[in-house]
């Protein structure tokens, strides 16, 4: 790195660190109204040169009740920044111009999202779409002439009969809709429009979009550009049947000129995200072979532009690879992968040889502590990655050759003046066979090993997911209430390799109860727990583990089961994506093997349950369906079990896509766990 970049990370650092040796004494705790005043980064791009770097910065608004993204661009020198956009915007699926230019990339109109492009030496934006519906996966041709981008072309709505018309005046019911599709629906969106995602191209100047693929299938895993302008790759599932045979896809070269398409790869799995080297003689990209396995893992792969010479670069890394992008050089080509919680950036040569490249990055999931991260690659061997820690979310470092620097700071003035929970790393043995299992316990701020505090055990959802040392609102809100909080990886979850993960294939849930049953007893051993107060709660996969554990154990004074599967059967059959869970999940479709499925439904082990329990989902979840929830609660109520259903409305299976309700699930949890804390806590408040 140049001496003057150097400077300019060195004068971010003395700010950073200026500002929390100004703080002094500990400030006042993290609390609710603080969410509103996070900001985190997303979405880096790095320019050809090496020397600027664009990104998403997200916000809060309190008067809307919305998160909001905006555009900036900084020097990477100097470390200055300015607005590319500013307002009220949702920008997103940003992508930088091969000459580093110009920057396209999605926002809304009047009328929808449209593709939108800034010039950055100049104050000059242009809208070139008027779209119907919102396009995704936008591409910069090499020439930077022409942009890439995949939308749903619509189809016609299937009908059943005929009505009469109408008499003029007259209010009619809405017409029947007609279901006759596999797939249907999608969580967050609600039922899908008929059509299929196809793959455009249009002047990078402006101008009529024109439609590149074509078929009853969707193109939507991925689209790069052949070196030479003439042709496009892209990832798509063109199967048949391809509604049943959900995990598989191929990449194939689209001919810009003819529309002709020709498969590149050819297996049953994914191939996906498809990345052309600089030279364009190659191409990378990510899949595997489909062993019907809960987890499988993507590997990363290279072959020659006309589809031959595949080759695994890294058969040995038992890690999930994601996000492949070359270097300027085409040398190298760097990627990330989560490992025991962390989220690595790594760069590995055409030989295999890999390089960790840093180990920081995080801090995307504003509510829970969960692993992910964005990287971008630019010229002269810069790149740049969303970093973060338990302390802060996601911010921008900057590196080279693995020599890494911070280059923002969005919530220094912020978490700097606050008293957060510490966060510390725990590993312990698990109950059932021994295992090595990984945990991480956030103390109260003006934590006292002397005195005993209550405990929540957190857990992740998935299951094949994982937690790490990351920011979540979430668990600093939980501490802040007065809490040790406890979360864990137990088997099932990714970042520990296919065997880890896999140990609860087609047998979930089962042990992982144990490995999370034995990290309550670390922490209990460390002497600082009120064994009386125990308190357990999880969301998705962690609901449905919650559920089990209430099921099996009398140890918890009370929990709350969040957006959970209790029926397995029934979440089958009526969740947004029913043949994944269905060949994945069970092996067997529910009226072949109904003893599987009820034996590792929560619903069977109701008649066991003691524990006050709440449940907590959103109203319009469409991945663990509300009715999911609506059983549990019914039969605890039936049982006598005190309980309350908590509905989030308007909200899918992410619960909290508006600040406020990531609130009030916290409210709501908390305000439960105070209620059955116990007659001498209670005559004490």
């Amino acid at each position: 790195m140049t001496s003057r970049r150097i400077a300019g990370f060195a004068l971010l650092s003395c700010l950073c660190l200026a500002s929390l040796a100004a703080r002094g004494a500990p400030g006042p705790v993290f609390a609710p109204e603080d969410v509103f005043q996070l900001r985190y980064a997303s979405h880096p791009l790095v320019d050809n040169r090496g020397e600027r770097l664009l990104y998403l910065r997200h916000s809060m608004d309190i008067m809307r009740d919305r998160s909001r993204s905006n555009l900036w661009l900084l020097d990477i020198d100097s470390g200055e920044e300015t607005p590319v956009t500013t307002g009220a915007k949702n920008v997103s699926g940003a992508v930088l111009s091969p000459q580093g230019d110009r920057v396209a990339y999605i926002d809304r109109d009047d009328i929808g999202s449209q593709l939108f492009v800034t010039w950055l030496d100049v104050p000059r934006t242009a809208q070139l779409t008027r779209l119907p519906v919102k396009p995704s996966q936008l591409a910069w041709s090499p020439d930077g002439q022409w942009l890439a981008f995949s939308m749903r072309v619509a189809a016609d709505a299937p009908t059943m009969g005929s009505l009469p018309r109408a008499p003029q005046g007259a209010e009619w019911a809405n017409s029947p809709v007609i279901v006759d599709r596999t797939l249907y629906r999608d969580d967050g969106s609600g039922n899908r429009d008929h059509g299929f995602t196809q793959v455009f191209i249009m002047p990078a100047e402006g101008g009529s979009p024109r439609q590149v693929t074509s078929g009853d299938f969707h193109h939507g895993g991925g689209i790069a550009w052949a070196a030479d302008g003439s042709a496009l790759f892209v990832s798509a599932n063109r199967d048949p049947d391809w509604e049943m045979r959900i995990g598989n896809s191929e990449i194939y070269r689209v001919d810009i000129a003819t529309g002709a398409i020709t498969a590149l790869t050819e297996r049953d799995g994914p191939d996906s995200h498809p990345v052309v080297s600089p030279d364009g003689k190659r191409i990378a990209f990510l899949g595997y072979d489909d062993q019907r396995l809960g987890y499988q893992r993507n590997h990363l792969y290279v072959m020659n532009a006309d589809g031959s010479g595949r080759r695994d670069l890294l058969p040995d890394l038992d890690r999930s690879a994601q996000d492949p992008q070359w270097s300027a050089d085409g040398r190298h080509i760097l990627f990330s992968y989560d490992d025991r919680g962390d989220t690595v950036l790594a760069a590995v040569d055409l030989s295999g040889n890999i390089d960790e490249l840093a180990r920081d990055l995080g801090g995307l999931s504003l509510g829970r502590p969960y692993t992910g991260a964005n990287f971008a690659v630019g010229g002269k061997g810069v790149y740049a990655y969303t970093s973060g820690s338990a302390a802060a979310p996601a911010d921008i470092s900057v590196g080279r050759r693995g020599k890494n620097q911070r280059v923002t700071a969005l919530n220094d003035n912020l978490l700097g003046y606050r008293d957060l929970a510490p966060v510390q790393e725990l590993w312990l043995k698990s109950g059932h066979d021994g295992r090595d299992i990984q945990a991480w316990v956030a103390t109260p701020p003006g934590f006292d090993p002397q005195k005993k505090y209550p405990l929540i055990l957190e857990i992740h959802g998935g299951p094949f997911a994982a937690y790490g040392p990351h920011f979540a609102a979430e668990i600093q809100l939980y501490a802040a209430a007065g809490y040790v909080v406890l979360y864990a990886n137990p088997r099932g979850s990714t970042s520990y390799g296919e065997d880890f993960a896999n140990q609860i294939h087609h047998n979930y849930p089962s042990q992982d109860y144990d490995d999370l049953m034995s990290a309550v007893d670390a922490v209990i051993a460390r002497g600082y727990v009120d064994t009386d107060q125990l308190y357990v709660t999880g969301g998705s996969g962690g609901g449905t583990l919650t559920a089990w554990i209430v099921g099996n154990t009398d140890r918890f004074r009370a929990a709350v089961v969040a957006k959970p599967v209790i029926n397995w059967t029934s979440f089958v059959l009526t969740s947004d994506v029913p043949p994944y869970f269905a060949q994945y999940w069970f092996g067997a479709m529910p009226w072949d093997d109904p003893d599987a499925y009820w034996r590792r439904s929560p619903l069977s082990l109701v008649g066991k349950v003691n524990t006050p329990t709440m449940l907590l989902t959103g109203e319009a979840d469409l991945r663990t369906p509300i009715a999911e929830t609506e059983q549990y609660y019914q039969a605890l109520k039936m049982r006598g079990i005190d309980t309350a259903m908590v509905r989030m409305p308007g909200a899918s299976h992410s619960i909290y896509k508006r600040p406020s309700q990531l609130l009030g699930k916290v409210a709501a949890i908390l305000e439960w766990f105070r209620r059955h804390a116990g007659q001498e806590e209670a005559a004490q408040e």
